[in-house]
């Protein structure tokens, strides 16, 4: 822990978001697609670091210093924690402490559609899962709205009309600004795009995967897609969960996410990976880039992609991340695409 780190944490809840938070180069924002809504270009993730069994201390920290570098959207879901519901609770408990004067500064987002309690009614995109699981959030949050409420994946077993009439309601009452969809395909959000703007609700993200090894959706048309229909594109795992940094260029160390997490696997870290991903790190070092903070850049070189959450586990981290330029060359994005598309 630096010392910068550790005097934050001595100040505990009597710490004062820095006046100078937005400064000139601390961080640019973005609007969502054709929204009023700007977002940061790099947004912070709350989501298996930000739990009941990490320290309360270190995530304080961890949004402070966000805030105080104008990173002013935090992105949360029920089921984040672990346990389920457990993010949301430890962020409401800050925002109560230490920004409670400063919601209006905040744009903070959650999410539902994965399993959250027993029984036919704690999943999925019905009406009564998603107008329940709201008023949870809600509560845990410590909040009368959020400013996005997202859809966290489709409902093959809802019809998609029910789920968007169930998000316009809830802005309708109040309870979320913006609506967005997440882990959405093509077709799908061709059929969601069509029913929110009938009913004029203020449809204006998609919260995708996309990094420099997951193109999903450059590939099914996707991002095009929400270019010519003006809403957002928000990537999350930009760092394709820590594969896109110095984490795992020289082996995998013991306290690392592939050891300790069922989401990354170790066989993942194939030879022919490991080679590409040394090749990026070579481009990264002539922009004068960590690989980390290239792979950033490049998500953010199209302006469709509104805001890159990323995940933390120290403000040291969260202020590597902001390190960011996202215009390249016609020649390194040549470079770029030789090397991901090598066997």
């Amino acid at each position: 822990m630096d010392d910068f780190t550790f005097k934050q944490l001595m100040l505990g809840k009597e710490r004062v978001p820095d006046p100078m938070r937005y400064r000139k180069g601390a961080v640019n924002y973005r609007r969502a697609g054709k929204s009023g809504l700007k977002l940061p270009e790099i947004s912070l993730g709350l989501w298996h670091n930000f739990g009941s069994f990490d320290h309360f201390e270190v995530m304080r920290d961890m949004i402070l210093t966000a805030f105080d570098h104008g990173v002013c959207h935090f992105d949360l879901a029920n089921n984040y924690g672990p346990r389920n519901g457990s993010a949301e609770e430890n962020f409401g408990k800050i925002v109560r402490e230490n920004l409670n004067g400063y919601r209006d500064e905040l744009c903070i987002s959650t999410k539902a559609g994965f399993g959250m309690w027993k029984g036919p009614y704690g999943d999925g995109g019905s009406k009564k899962y998603l107008t329940a699981s709201l008023d949870q959030s809600l509560s845990r949050l410590g909040l009368d709205y959020v400013d996005i409420f997202y859809h966290h994946r489709p409902d093959p077993e809802t019809p998609i009309e029910e789920t968007c009439y169930a998000l316009h309601l809830l802005v309708q009452r109040g309870k979320a600004l913006y609506i967005g969809i997440s882990n959405y395909g093509r077709e799908e959000t061709e059929a969601a795009v069509r029913i929110f703007r009938e009913l004029k609700t203020p449809f204006i993200l998609h919260q995708s995967c996309y990094n420099l090894l997951d193109r999903r959706i450059e590939e099914n048309g996707l991002k095009d897609f929400a270019a010519e229909q003006g809403f957002g594109i928000v990537a999350y795992s930009p760092l394709a969960q820590g594969l896109l940094s110095d984490r795992y260029l020289s082996g995998i160390p013991d306290d690392s996410r592939m050891r300790k997490s069922f989401t990354l696997r170790e066989d993942r870290l194939t030879p022919a990976l490991l080679k590409k991903l040394l090749a990026l790190r070579e481009i990264a070092a002539a922009r004068g880039q960590t690989l980390a903070e290239f792979a950033l850049s490049w998500v953010l070189r199209d302006p469709v992609v509104t805001s890159v959450i990323v995940g933390a586990s120290s403000s040291k981290q969260i202020r590597e991340n902001l390190k960011i330029d996202p215009a390249f060359s016609a020649e390194e994005l040549e470079k770029i695409e030789r090397v991901c598309k090598s066997e």
